[in-house]
């Protein structure tokens, strides 16, 4: 009635006997349930532009920027709406895919089109399943294989451990190196950024202390991936941090022939620029506010 008769709520309201009130919910509840998908088709000329510059400007085979208005300071549900975009044209069967984890992530599962993919599989690329948190990365894993109809690979361990040697022991001792393998045959990787503030997902989600997080910026950190703590050169800092992550390890990502780099906000400007030469990613996705600065920043 509302959305292809274009009926008013009064009068949606008026023929099933209910209250508006009752009707706005409803409205609500079907978009939640991704009954209802709202799309906006069109390019706009300043996008497009900032697109080709990153892309020039970077050596990134596909930039998408999404429009962003200035009157908000939060990108995270606007990118997440063009990474869902971009996920459901992108993902095919028989693909395995790494994925990371944190809130850009977890904002493309409600923007990404369910359908069932052939031997489509999911692996989550760092551990952290000891306490249940909405943004979890053994959560956006297997929500996210989910979506597809595939399987979901998870590594059963806590995001950092207490020494290398316990790491070790997980990997060598407890089944874990069939995950790490999987990693050399990724199809696709999936992440995002942090930065070395007190925003970041790592930080808010208990896995830094306020020391650690001061030393690792004194060292010159200025954002995190996978938790992997590297500079504005994309070189990992001098931090033990970088061995107790239990994480799949940079180099094995920088294998994976689509590696889809999805972030923005004025405060992880120096994280992408970072990312960017540590991953090398072939699809960068953010807003146009962080466009512009990366593409300043670039140019000096």
């Amino acid at each position: 009635m509302y959305f292809v008769e274009q009926m008013t709520q009064n009068d949606i309201a008026e023929v099933l006997g209910v209250g508006r009130v009752t009707v706005v919910r409803m409205l609500a509840e079907a978009r939640a349930r991704n009954e209802v998908r709202i799309a906006i088709e069109g390019e706009l000329s300043d996008i497009i532009r900032q697109e080709r510059a990153l892309e020039q400007k970077f050596g990134i085979e596909r930039a998408i920027v999404a429009p962003f208005s200035s009157g908000g300071d939060n990108p995270i549900p606007v990118i997440g709406a063009a990474t869902g975009y971009f996920l459901s044209e992108a993902m095919k069967p028989g693909m395995s895919v790494g994925v990371g984890w944190g809130r850009t992530l977890f904002g493309t599962l409600p923007h990404i089109s369910p359908r069932p993919l052939a031997d489509f599989r999911v692996i989550s690329l760092l551990g952290g399943v000891g306490v249940a948190r909405k943004s979890n990365p053994a959560e956006f894993a297997w929500r996210f294989a989910q979506i597809f109809q595939g399987d979901g690979y998870l590594i059963p361990a806590p995001a950092v451990v207490d020494s290398v040697e316990t790491k070790r022991a997980l990997i060598e001792r407890c089944g874990l190196s069939e995950i790490f393998t999987l990693a050399d045959k990724l199809d696709a990787v999936l992440v995002s950024v942090g930065d070395i503030a007190s925003a970041s997902t790592f930080y808010r989600g208990g896995f830094l202390t306020e020391d650690e997080r001061l030393k690792l910026a004194a060292s010159g950190a200025v954002g995190d991936l996978l938790f992997h703590f590297f500079d504005k050169a994309g070189k990992l800092v001098d931090h033990r941090i970088n061995d107790l992550g239990m994480s799949v390890d940079v180099d094995r990502i920088r294998k994976a022939p689509m590696r889809i780099l999805t972030s923005g906000g004025p405060e992880k400007i120096d994280a992408l620029l970072g990312a960017m030469k540590l991953v090398s990613p072939t699809v960068l996705i953010t807003d146009e506010q962080s466009a512009r600065q990366l593409i300043e920043a670039q140019g000096e």
